[in-house]
């Protein structure tokens, strides 16, 4: 993807990013929510595999990076303001969710209260380094 032009079509918010949803290409599962730069959506488009931008550490951060946990991007969609992209992945390992489990939406409200309804799929102390 050498002509950068589709890039330009993007409604990038001021700091210039934009959310990014990553879904279950199989199941339409909603895995994880995460945010990219110009820069990590032209990696993603690249590669082939999701790469997003990290606020809090302030870099570039490939999923998978340090788990193994790749997401192998099938399809890259925007909705019709263009101000939030779609990713349709395969979610190698089956855990997107730095807590072990498949989806980061493993929480529900019931009663007033969240109650956690997805159970944790590996530790991930066995998963990441730090």
């Amino acid at each position: 993807m050498s002509d950068s032009g589709w890039l330009d079509t993007l409604q990038w918010d001021e700091a210039g990013l934009l959310p990014a949803i990553a879904q279950d290409a199989e199941t339409g599962d909603v895995l994880m929510v995460a945010w990219m730069n110009r820069d990590a959506l032209a990696a993603t488009a690249e590669r082939g595999e999701a790469v997003y931008w990290s606020r809090s550490r302030g870099r570039f951060w490939h999923k998978g990076e340090e788990s193994g946990n790749t997401q192998t991007v099938r399809e890259i969609r925007i909705d019709c303001d263009a101000d939030v992209i779609l990713l349709k992945v395969d979610q190698r390992g089956g855990i997107a969710c730095h807590t072990g489990r498949r989806s980061c939406f493993f929480r529900r409200l019931h009663d007033g209260h969240w109650e956690t309804v997805d159970a944790v799929v590996r530790d991930p102390g066995e998963i990441y380094r730090d």
